[in-house]
């Protein structure tokens, strides 16, 4: 590759995207037969996650392989096969967070456990649909992390960049699942300081969409420490704009774009950056509004349009908006200045565009 069509995303570099998909069903054709050599009563795991499979914008995978292409790494079927990986691990994410989050949809699909909870009704099975829809999303959110291992583990590269590559990814996870925590923590607690709220994008999501990713395909390279220091300071502070973007589209996106119903990030409560800043900055009528709103999980139409009138008023959309700028003009720096290959550093850059004003 020596340039980006300016007409095709970045995610579509080197035809990354499809060859990322053909990869995954390729793998889940594979563990499909598996399935249903257990039992065919199986096959609504498999088809539920065949179906979250078909979307997704691919970026931790994309991360991966840029990561590698960038530390030397050469195109190749398996470097691109360990990259896809993540988007197993990125399911499993997916599936347990709408669990915890109680979530009715997941790219404009029903939620997992919803899908399941209709499937128990519409059989009119015995029991609860809903403890049967949360307890079979939790395994196969579980068989996805299982089969995100595995995926890696028999991608074809040689045992010693492996090697290599395990610790990271085993850190990837550990700060994935730690960051979970702190989101259901901060959500107990009822919020707290927009502090609090960062190191939840800092674990939840900055390092293991962006950070975690690019370490992965460096180490699978045999980068240099040059080289992967270089990619904590373009891919930490790419990752917290990123998340916080996200943070954003939860209250003013699109339905459209984000797969999610208008201010869903409202009505489940969660307590972004976005919305400590708000409570900072409220006066006591926003304040009794916020406190009023948010979290209902029925909150209509002009409940969304109230909350959303407090974070305009007290300046948090602006606050985020500009720190969103701030870290990105962060991670150029930090890419302009890395030890790379400048095809991979033209990509990464294009990335950084993408993901901070979601145009992937």
């Amino acid at each position: 590759m020596t340039g980006l069509d300016p007409t095709v995303s970045p995610l579509d570099a080197d035809d990354l995207r499809s060859r990322v998909q053909k990869r995954l069903d390729t793998f889940l054709r594979a563990q499909v037969s598996i399935l249903d050599d257990i039992s065919p009563d199986l096959a609504p795991l498999a088809e539920a996650l065949t179906d979250l499979l078909r979307g997704g914008k691919r970026l931790r995978p994309a991360f991966a392989y840029w990561g590698w292409r960038g530390a030397g790494g050469a195109d190749s079927d398996e470097a691109v096969s360990a990259a896809a990986a993540l988007e197993l691990l990125q399911a499993c994410a997916l599936i347990h967070d709408d669990v915890m989050d109680a979530s009715d949809t997941r790219r404009g699909m029903p939620a997992a456990h919803r899908r399941f909870a209709t499937l128990h009704q519409n059989n009119h099975w015995v029991g609860s649909p809903d403890a049967f829809g949360v307890g079979a999303a939790i395994l196969l959110g579980d068989l996805c992390l299982s089969w995100a291992d595995e995926l890696l583990l028999t991608c074809g590269l040689p045992a010693d960049a492996l090697a290599r590559a395990k610790p990271v990814y085993d850190v990837m996870r550990t700060e994935l699942m730690g960051g979970q925590y702190l989101d259901l923590l901060e959500q107990a607690m009822g919020g707290g300081s927009a502090e609090r709220a960062m190191r939840v994008v800092r674990f939840k999501s900055a390092k293991y969409t962006i950070e975690r990713p690019l370490h992965l395909g460096a180490a699978l390279a045999g980068a240099s420490d040059d080289v992967v220091v270089a990619y904590s300071g373009y891919g930490l502070p790419l990752g917290e704009a990123f998340q916080l973007r996200d943070d954003i589209l939860g209250v003013f996106g699109d339905p459209a774009q984000t797969g999610k119903p208008a201010g869903d990030d409202l009505r489940e409560g969660k307590r972004t950056v976005l919305i400590a800043t708000a409570f900072d900055a409220a006066t006591a009528a926003h304040e009794g509004l916020l406190r009023r709103h948010l979290g209902d999980p029925g909150l209509d139409a002009d409940g969304v349009g109230a909350l959303r009138a407090v974070i305009e008023e007290t300046g948090a959309r602006a606050h985020v908006e500009a720190l969103i700028g701030a870290l990105t003009d962060q991670c150029f720096r930090a890419l302009d200045a890395a030890p790379i290959e400048d095809a991979a550093r033209e990509v990464l850059r294009g990335l950084a565009i993408a993901a901070t004003s979601r145009s992937v």
